[in-house]
């Protein structure tokens, strides 16, 4: 699946056109690389989303064509989250 596509179906961004602009922007990148809005994820990829001053790492559990608001967050695991140089919520 598309990396655009990715985070627009596990609700890490709202929209597939704000996920295409981040990657445009080059803040979005795939397992340490800069990602491309084409780009392929699968499970067991990294993705660090830069959000403003807000950087979260996430690796990707299972990929799904589409997934209830419920199950979107089944499909990745939150690594970090950090604000500005704070860790806003420490996983698990």
């Amino acid at each position: 699946m598309r990396i655009d596509k990715f985070l627009k179906v596990s609700r890490l961004t709202k929209r597939r056109e704000t996920a295409k602009e981040l990657c445009d922007d080059h803040d979005v990148f795939l397992n340490g690389k800069a990602a491309k809005p084409m780009s392929e994820v699968s499970a067991g990829d990294e993705i660090r989303l830069l959000l403003g001053r807000r950087e979260v790492v996430v690796r990707v559990l299972e990929v799904r064509p589409y997934a209830r608001k419920e199950e979107a967050s089944s499909m990745y695991e939150v690594l970090s989250d950090v604000v500005n140089g704070r860790v806003e919520d420490e996983p698990a």
